[in-house]
């Protein structure tokens, strides 16, 4: 099956997943724009897979002020983008028994990153991906976590920040269903063989870039899932989770929104 958008960002691509799905997009014939921090791998990429297929765009989301400046150069320069994906990430641990360790600006910089800019970037890319949408499919794509579903100890503000997200998405897609927005799709990796895990960001971990599910397998089995149009992509031992109780929840999410929706509309001003 083609992929059906013919324009995609990636935010996020420097490495890791971000960096496989571009290739991905590039590969299924399609064209992708390349964002991220370092400047060199996005250089190496352009390099690997021709300029005629992929632009790069040096871009730190922690930079929220500049979000609405980057997505109006983006779309200026490529007015035809289809579909954004929304990746970047990063994971710290966080040992509250001793709190004088606890690095409160790592703290703040991992919710920025994982749940505040997404929103930014939300918010910048939504008009465009609206009006978008009369020309074909656009979507905006999300990459959450497991750890939305379920925290891990070691990770509170990861999982914390992630079911944010998590959350966010959810609400949103309810809200663009009602008026035919782009398709909103969250991808729920397990652990996965990244650099989300080595030495120079959980210095503690010993070969914690093994950990996981190994990379090309994950980006395998989700692509064909993303392709196919899927909205909810989990795979490995995060669709063990997902099934186990997410889809229930989420029942009880539709149901309980319909409710409180009946009950405000006696509150609610014309």
């Amino acid at each position: 099956m083609a992929l059906v958008y013919k324009k995609v960002v990636v935010i996020g691509a420097t490495s890791g997943i971000g960096r496989e799905i571009a290739k991905k997009v590039v590969e299924s014939g399609s064209s992708v724009i390349v964002v991220g921090r370092r400047k060199e791998n996005l250089d190496e990429f352009v390099s690997q897979y021709g300029g005629n297929k992929v632009k790069a765009k040096v871009f730190d989301v922690m930079q929220l002020q500049q979000v609405p400046q980057f997505v109006s150069e983006v779309l200026s320069e490529d007015p035809d983008v289809d579909c954004v994906f929304v990746n970047s990430g990063i994971q710290r641990p966080f040992e509250f028994t001793q709190p004088e360790t606890v690095d409160l600006d790592i703290f703040d910089q991992e919710l920025v990153t994982n749940y505040t800019a997404p929103v930014h970037l939300t918010k910048a890319f939504l008009p465009h991906l609206q009006k978008q949408k009369a020309k074909g499919q656009t979507a905006i794509v999300y990459t959450s976590s497991q750890l939305a579903l379920i925290p891990m100890t070691r990770a509170p503000n990861y999982g914390a920040s992630k079911a944010a997200l998590h959350h966010f998405v959810l609400a949103l897609r309810s809200q663009l269903s009602n008026v035919d927005g782009p398709k909103v799709i969250e991808l729920y990796p397990p652990a996965v063989q990244t650099e989300l895990h080595d030495t120079k960001h959980q210095p503690d971990l010993k070969d914690g870039h093994l950990m996981g599910m190994p990379l090309d397998e994950y980006i395998n089995e989700t692509w064909t899932s993303f392709v196919q149009g899927e909205e909810q992509i989990a795979v490995g031992g995060a669709k063990e989770i997902f099934d186990a109780f997410e889809l229930k929840r989420q029942e009880i999410y539709h149901q309980w929104n319909e409710q409180a929706g009946q009950f405000l509309k006696k509150f609610l001003r014309e």
